[in-house]
């Protein structure tokens, strides 16, 4: 029996190695008939590997012909329904985070909602206190925190919907929701913060956004008055023109009382923003009153002043002030000197500036006429320029003219 099982075994044995040997020797007839299919036998097997197919993922905003917000709207329903799975949805919101200002609705709360739906439900919460604070989908998170930041950006305040989008999406303990609550908590106490309230959105006619610069600049003394006139009241004006002027009586008492020897200087342009539009504007202005204003400074008391403090001590008290009658300084006296009435016009043209002085004239202020009136436009960068980079930098021509420096003979007006 013993040695019967010993021959079994041989002969099991034997028959392994031949199969194992017979297979060796198909493979190696099989590799030389297609050496194509043998990287080893083919020298160039890494030349002619398959590539594989990866998905490409297409911007369908920027072959976008009609730029709307239903278009916009429409292509975002698309790839929704387009697959179940949504894959490449991160960079589909990125690329309609980037074209919204192409279709005009980086200020439209609906077309934010719209991209936070797409993002799929459930998927992306955390389930312990570990996937929560180490950012569990990490690349989804940010997406959805960088479309919070952009409507932070251009001040487009989130509501309550939004909260129980990103809490299906992320849950309570995504970063997302984290975002959105301090968003909620700042937003609302710096959109009615300015005492200057605009209009939502700012209108796109220019003679309307002077007129709201120029109420906020002279929102400085309540008495002002802001009149809109047109240049083609006159008669020897060139420009035909609007021009939004802003004076407040007391800068007419200051006018009437200005000296007829010392002139008036209109500087500008200066600039000033309304959201995201910028208007330029000009003042009328005269030389500070040196004498008005030393005689300030010799009355004035200091309250905060501790170094001649009398304190009263055995029932001695400190001696009373005298009350001193003199003229008060007005908002419009300034140390640089007197802010007499400020304008915007259409075409900021001196033509436009010529024509508001006569129009000034015309209207209650005739002593106006009788002093000359200055153009002293100024340029910041030039100046700015030579300030940090030296005198040798800047060239001749675009050197900004000091305030000192007398303007050109064909700017006078006597």
């Amino acid at each position: 029996m013993l040695r019967r099982a010993q021959c079994l075994l041989r002969l099991h044995s034997h028959g392994r190695q031949s199969v194992a040997t017979i297979t060796r020797h198909r493979s190696y007839s099989t590799d030389e008939a297609n050496p194509k299919e043998n990287p080893k036998a083919n020298p160039n097997h890494r030349a002619q590997k398959p590539a594989k197919n990866l998905p490409a993922v297409r911007n369908p905003f920027a072959a976008a012909q009609d730029r709307t917000k239903n278009t916009y709207l429409t292509m975002v329903e698309i790839f929704q329904e387009r697959d179940v799975h949504r894959r490449n949805h991160v960079e589909f919101i990125y690329a309609a985070l980037k074209n919204m200002a192409d279709f005009g609705v980086e200020r439209d709360l609906e077309v934010y909602k719209a991209l936070i739906n797409v993002m799929p439900k459930g998927k992306f919460i955390p389930t312990n206190l570990f996937q929560a604070e180490f950012m569990h989908y990490p690349k989804q998170q940010q997406c959805i925190i960088d479309l919070l930041e952009q409507m932070e950006d251009f001040g487009v305040m989130p509501d309550y919907e939004m909260e129980a989008m990103l809490l299906n999406v992320f849950g309570r303990q995504g970063h997302p929701l984290r975002k959105y609550w301090r968003m909620m908590y700042w937003m609302p106490k710096f959109k009615n913060l300015s005492p200057w309230p605009l209009p939502d959105p700012v209108p796109d006619d220019t003679l309307e956004i002077a007129k709201l610069a120029v109420e906020r600049m002279c929102t400085v003394d309540l008495r002002s008055k802001v009149t809109v006139f047109q240049t083609s009241e006159l008669k020897d004006a060139i420009d035909d023109t609007w021009i939004v002027s802003g004076m407040s009586a007391e800068q007419e008492k200051l006018l009437r009382e200005h000296s007829r020897q010392k002139a008036l200087y209109i500087e500008g342009p200066f600039h000033i923003w309304l959201r995201n539009r910028r208007i330029n504007y000009f003042t009328l202005r005269a030389d500070p009153d040196t004498q008005f204003l030393a005689q300030l400074d010799e009355r004035q008391l200091d309250d905060d002043d501790v170094s001649n403090i009398e304190v009263p001590t055995f029932g001695r008290a400190p001696p009373r002030r005298h009350n001193q009658l003199g003229k008060l300084r007005s908002v419009h006296q300034q140390d640089d000197g007197t802010i007499l009435a400020i304008c915007a016009t259409g075409t900021s043209t001196k033509d436009s500036l010529l024509s508001w002085i006569r129009l000034l004239e015309t209207n209650g202020n005739s002593s106006i006429g009788e002093v000359p009136v200055l153009f002293r436009f100024t340029s910041t960068v030039p100046a700015k320029a030579e300030e940090i980079e030296g005198p040798a930098s800047v060239p001749a021509t675009s050197n900004a003219r000091s305030s000192q420096d007398e303007p050109p003979p064909s700017s006078r007006r006597e």
